[in-house]
């Protein structure tokens, strides 16, 4: 059976992250991809991550079987018609876009609902560009597809198949209805993070004691704020609605919070905490979503001379490779010393595995 050709219409963080996933899962498959900044294919060919460099959307493209529209939001529907002309049959067209609505609505314009298949693999970084992709990016994260009307149960498979060869977890959601949630989990709480960073931007004191301050909770949580603000900006355009329906409801329950503090309810303040506490412990701690990606936890340690070096040396002697170190100047939620990031899941399973044999005290 002929292996699989793959075409990519940019090559950016995601996009460089599936292809160098799909080539791990299978070196002998055939990429091809085009984007307008040819430094970087370049030295996606040299790193063995594509085989083609393409000049533009031409005939080359009639040979694959699933094109990628990798491009921001706004552009990869653009794509679409110049696309239609090159397809083989049988090709299949997907994206990765953060919003789906928009462009299965120009593909149900374009009557290319029976080669099209939505896409959003969840997970990211607050870096962009092919030179911070990685083959293991997307690994336990979900990978939303959304079918057309037209789309078959076949198509629906290859994109599960991809999804699964690159490590992710498949979804299959109404473009609606992914939206929606993507407004609720991901678009909101980036607005939210860029807010906060500017609240105390604007009210901090001429010595910037909060800045200083900003490490722990307030750190982790606006952590977000520093993602591209090009990339954001479409987002927002493009997913409006939603964002504004969900902003509405959030404003009211802040509103609620402000009457509970002026009249001093510290039995509802009480239950906000418990009520969200236990609903946020019933999240997986083990899959990728749009917030956090980062594969870290705290550990407990004296501040005394040579204990990250025996913490280190006890990583090392497994083979397990450590991203980051960094030390908790603000501990206020109960984390321990140190933070520890890790490139991916299966390190951070095993050094948290070793590290409690190893008796430290580990947090989140």
């Amino acid at each position: 059976m002929a292996k699989p050709i793959y075409g990519f219409i940019g090559l950016g963080l995601i996009g460089g992250s599936i292809a160098r996933g799909l080539k791990r899962a299978d070196p002998d498959v055939t990429i091809m991809a085009y984007m307008r900044t040819r430094a970087k294919l370049e030295q996606a060919k040299k790193d063995g991550t594509i085989d083609l460099i393409l000049d533009g959307i031409d005939g080359a493209l009639s040979l694959c079987d699933v094109i990628f529209l990798c491009t921001p939001v706004e552009y990869n529907a653009s794509y679409l018609q110049k696309l239609q002309p090159v397809l083989k049959e049988g090709a299949l067209i997907t994206d990765v876009g953060s919003t789906k609505t928009g462009i299965h609505e120009t593909v149900s314009q374009l009557n290319m609902e029976a080669i099209f298949v939505g896409g959003h693999p969840m997970a990211g970084s607050e870096k962009t560009g092919y030179e911070n992709s990685t083959d293991h990016l997307l690994e336990n994260a979900y990978y939303v597809i959304t079918p057309t009307k037209e789309t078959t149960r076949e198509q629906i498979e290859r994109m599960r198949g991809i999804a699964k060869a690159i490590g992710a977890i498949p979804m299959v959601l109404d473009y609606r209805e992914h939206d929606y949630a993507v407004a609720a989990i991901s678009h909101l709480p980036h607005l939210i993070a860029s807010s906060l960073v500017n609240l105390v931007r604007d009210n901090d004191s001429p010595e910037g004691i909060m800045k200083q301050m900003a490490a722990g909770g307030f750190k982790d949580i606006t952590r977000i704020a520093s993602s591209s603000p090009v990339m954001w900006e479409q987002i927002c355009m493009t997913n409006t609605d939603n964002i504004k329906l969900l902003l509405k409801k959030y404003i009211d329950a802040l509103n609620t919070i402000y009457g509970e503090l002026e009249s001093k309810d510290s039995g509802s303040i009480y239950r906000l905490f418990e009520e969200s506490g236990t609903y946020r412990n019933t999240f997986s701690s083990h899959r990728q979503g749009l917030v956090s990606a980062e594969h870290s936890f705290s550990v407990d340690i004296v501040d005394e001379p040579g204990a990250i070096s025996v913490l280190s040396a006890i990583l090392a002697a497994r083979g397990i490779n450590v991203k980051n170190i960094g030390i908790n100047h603000n501990r206020e939620d109960g984390e321990g010393a140190l933070r520890i990031a890790f490139y991916d899941g299966r390190a951070m399973d095993a050094a948290h595995a070793l590290l409690e044999k190893h008796n430290y005290i580990l947090g989140k």
